[in-house]
């Protein structure tokens, strides 16, 4: 009886080894250390101008080194303190699901439950076919929600397929919302690459993050300042970044290199389809739009472009999303298509007048309104992102 308890205990935590926890720790206070040496104040003690302003550039690029090396000994301490608590599937429940799925072929071992934020449950087990077959990993899932009368959802880092040799899945509760994403766009006339760039990344715990990034000009080169700027954005916010830092830190990035004309822009609109809210952060771009039935909120930010300064000011936009709520990123082509004072206001009633329900439907036509607007010529790249929220 002891001994099962003492096993049942070994489920609950688990974390990285002591070995790789002191390992990170101790390259976490390197890089402390490290960042510590680019800490001091800028002190001139040369009147040249010229050499002035190289002693600048050379002083800015050390902080920059700095922020880097503070972010990744924060990324490090945190996975080396990072503890998973387990909770043991109660035995009913266990034995239901195991002989259930060993009659489909499917063998389970060691269902237990995750503990998520807002007193959600992750349910993480290891399966594998008996005969050596394949089964869809998604196909399962609605074979175990239905047995343990929970709605869930394979979780996107899990593999696809349930195969002979033994996997880890997590199944995530479904969310209480859905996201649908569509985007159109139309390249600059005696152009053939467009300058802007979108992105989406489904992530864990229900998150769906769309970005939209306008390239200084138009053209090839355009076009790779933008994909490089999402490029950054998605590898960072993978390995752990935070979005304002992971901001901040291709902005630095930009601003280093000193370049006067590549300044791309960047709208992020980042969701959670648990709580049903959407945070808005924009760096330099144009005007997004948030459709609720016939009523069409403009949302605005006061940002410059990347690589102006060195530090931006981020004010994320706070929205609180609902049922059939469309959210609509467009780069400056789209919005300077509706010529006039009031350009933006007249972009507003344009997408109040777009009823439909297919987000890329809804951005195609906004494309065909803005076309039209501007007499059928295309003076700057149009690129619209439109990602609609749905209740489940």
């Amino acid at each position: 009886m002891i001994k099962r308890k003492e096993e049942e205990k070994k489920l609950q935590t688990a974390q990285v080894s002591d070995l790789c926890r002191r390992r990170l720790l101790n390259y976490a206070d390197s890089f402390c250390e490290l960042a510590k040496s680019y800490e001091q104040e800028f002190g001139p003690e040369c009147q040249s101008r010229e050499i002035l302003l190289m002693e600048r550039r050379l002083w800015e690029n050390r902080q920059v080194i700095r922020g880097y090396l503070n972010e990744m000994a924060k990324i490090m301490t945190e996975a080396a303190c990072e503890v998973l608590v387990f909770q043991p599937m109660e035995g009913k429940k266990k034995r239901l699901l195991t002989q259930a799925m060993a009659e489909e072929g499917i063998r389970v071992e060691n269902p237990c439950y995750l503990p998520r934020a807002n007193e959600q449950q992750a349910i993480v087990l290891t399966m594998s076919t008996m005969k050596g077959a394949k089964v869809s990993a998604e196909e399962t899932t609605d074979m175990i929600s239905v047995l343990l009368d929970r709605r869930l959802q394979l979780s996107t880092a899990s593999p696809y397929m349930v195969e002979s040799m033994p996997q880890s899945f997590v199944l995530e509760e479904e969310a209480g919302f859905l996201a649908l994403t569509g985007f159109a766009k139309a390249v600059k006339e005696n152009e053939t690459v467009s300058g802007d760039n979108y992105s989406v990344i489904e992530a864990e715990k229900g998150r769906v993050t769309m970005m939209l990034s306008d390239g200084t000009g138009s053209g090839e080169e355009a076009g790779r300042d933008s994909e490089r700027v999402l490029d950054l954005m998605e590898k960072m916010l993978e390995a752990g970044f935070g979005t304002d830092a992971a901001i901040n830190m291709v902005n630095t990035a930009l601003f280093a290199r000193g370049e006067d004309k590549n300044h791309p822009t960047l709208d992020i609109c980042d969701i959670d389809l648990y709580q049903g809210s959407c945070q808005l952060r924009k760096v330099g771009g144009a005007a997004a739009f948030l459709k609720r039935e016939d009523e069409v909120e403009m949302l605005s930010a006061g940002s410059l472009p990347l690589g102006i300064f060195q530090q931006v000011e981020i004010q994320p936009v706070n929205i609180s999303l609902q049922d059939g709520d469309f959210l609509i990123m467009v780069s400056d082509g789209v919005v300077d298509a509706f010529e006039g004072d009031d350009y933006e206001d007249a972009m507003r009633k344009a997408v109040a007048g777009i009823h439909c329900s297919n987000p890329t439907e809804m951005a195609e036509r906004l494309l065909r309104l803005a076309l039209c607007a501007s007499g059928g010529k295309v003076s700057d790249d149009m690129t619209i992102g439109v990602v609609g929220i749905w209740k489940t």
